[in-house]
């Protein structure tokens, strides 16, 4: 019988258990994204309390667009003995850190600058109110070598493995939703021409990287907007990249501007768990739940009957690091959680969209 507590294999990475710390945007870089004291404190603290795997926050690859106020960066070689420091706190407790490597797009907070906000059509954000600028052919290839640029900085710092986030109305995000997505070129109309940017996304990313580095993907299960993508077609996209060597796939859902009652501020427990079990039904790669995931009993229950891999936690790890080790120990009570408000601050920092970024 399954249990959170096994240790498992994902795409060669031996983890301690079945728990994920999901990619949450902390802000505690410095204003050129570099790690500081705080941001190493967060990552230690949560591989002392007991978690197997942690996904770092929404990570910048590329100098194309302007930081938001305390995201972390990896955008050249400078940041690399910053980050070795992370990650070997982070394995001296016993758990693996993958990298979230992404493009903001129009889904920011801060002014533009001198740079110029990039989307796969100029169409503006029903939440941020900016509109991006139509990205050229040139601009899309820009995008895909910086993101597999990042990947191999990721290896090289010793990261275990990075995910591309696709989710939640970032730029790749964008490419898959056809309110945002109005090309008339390879890149717009069917879901296939919508997903090509993400496709040669990862192929750029394992040339870079090798066919033995873990890569993985966070995307949204629907997008719960009008005129967005389908469950569908985010099967189809999970499908293809399947085909084309992705390691394993975290179901997550919505946009800043989704309602609540669909999005991530949902009350209930495991609120992508049905996607997450249908794709887990239908992939041969591993499927990691996220959302919701506060009932350690809930959990469990889901991992037993269903092909889901492992539960991915955020806002409950906010509040408690060592939730993972109070579990372990046999206090099994209810995750405590932080307030479910699109933005909320925890200790003074502004959190972008939903701790479950």
């Amino acid at each position: 019988m399954k249990t959170l507590f096994d240790p498992i294999t994902i795409a060669g990475m031996k983890l301690k258990n079945r728990f994920f710390r999901s990619a949450t945007y902390d802000g505690f870089s410095d204003d050129k994204g570099h790690p500081t004291a705080r941001l190493y404190k967060t990552y230690e603290d949560l591989a002392k309390g007991g978690v197997g795997t942690i996904i770092t926050g929404l990570t910048s690859v590329s100098d194309a667009e302007q930081l938001e106020s305390g995201q972390m960066s990896f955008r050249d070689d400078s940041f690399s003995a910053e980050y070795r420091t992370m990650t070997d706190a982070v394995h001296n407790h016993g758990a693996a850190i993958i990298l979230q490597l992404a493009f903001l797009g129009s889904q920011c907070y801060s002014p533009a600058g001198d740079k110029t906000i990039w989307g796969p059509s100029a169409v503006k954000d029903v939440a941020f109110e900016k509109t991006p600028r139509e990205m050229s052919r040139e601009e899309i290839a820009r995008m895909q070598e910086d993101f597999a640029m990042g990947a191999l900085r990721a290896k090289q710092a010793g990261f275990d493995g990075v995910q591309l986030h696709m989710a939640h109305g970032y730029l790749l995000s964008r490419f898959l939703t056809p309110y945002y997505n109005r090309r008339s070129d390879e890149y717009g109309g069917s879901i296939e021409n919508r997903g090509r940017a993400l496709f040669e996304t990862y192929c750029a990313v394992r040339e870079k990287v090798g066919p033995a580095y873990p890569v993985l993907i966070k995307i949204n299960s629907e997008d719960f907007i009008e005129q967005g993508m389908t469950f569908d077609e985010c099967r189809f996209v999970c499908r293809r990249l399947v085909e084309l060597g992705i390691d394993a796939i975290e179901v997550s859902g919505g946009y800043a501007s989704s309602p609540p009652s669909a999005g991530p501020c949902r009350k209930e427990e495991g609120y992508f768990g049905s996607s997450a079990e249908h794709l887990a039904q239908e992939l041969p790669v591993p499927v990691i739940a996220v959302g919701g995931n506060r009932d350690f009993d809930a959990m469990t229950e889901f991992i037993q009957h269903t092909g889901v891999t492992a539960a991915s936690l955020s806002r409950p790890l906010i509040r408690e690091p060592n939730l993972v080790e109070r579990w372990q120990g046999g206090d099994r009570r209810r995750a405590l959680c932080i307030s479910c408000n699109r933005c909320f601050k925890l200790n003074g920092t502004a959190c972008v969209f939903s701790a479950e970024a």
